[in-house]
């Protein structure tokens, strides 16, 4: 039953690794490409970290890979986050196609503050 349950998870990890890679291979750009490594390669890498926990059956390897499980899922986000973000301050461009900027008026370049305001010198008039 276990060997059963190994090859399932095995093979869902791999293909979650794989569709992270062809994800980030064919999205247009970087904020994108932060999204799909965030979710399908944490969730594969958690697949095929859980699949080692059961192979190896001990309570030692148990335990370290849930912790593992554990850093991975909390510290992934974060990152990918703090990297989202360091892009956007530096200014890498947003897909040419993308229709909505939430960011946009909200970011004082000069001291790098985010507010849920729109800044007033950047607000354009309504109708």
């Amino acid at each position: 039953m276990s060997d059963i349950l190994i090859y399932i998870l095995s093979t869902l990890g791999a293909l979650f690794i794989l569709l992270a890679a062809v994800g980030f291979v064919r999205m247009p750009d970087l904020y994108l490409r932060i999204s799909v490594t965030t979710k399908a390669a944490t969730l594969g890498i958690g697949l095929l970290l859980a699949c080692t926990g059961i192979y190896f059956h001990t309570g030692s390897i148990t335990t370290r890979v849930l912790a593992i499980i554990f850093f991975i899922i909390l510290t992934a986000p974060v990152g990918a986050h703090l990297i989202g973000r360091a892009s956007y301050f530096i200014g890498v461009p947003l897909w040419k196609r993308s229709k909505v900027d939430h960011l946009k008026g909200k970011y004082k370049k000069h001291t790098h503050e985010l507010s849920s305001k729109q800044d007033p010198a950047q607000e354009t008039p309504s109708a």
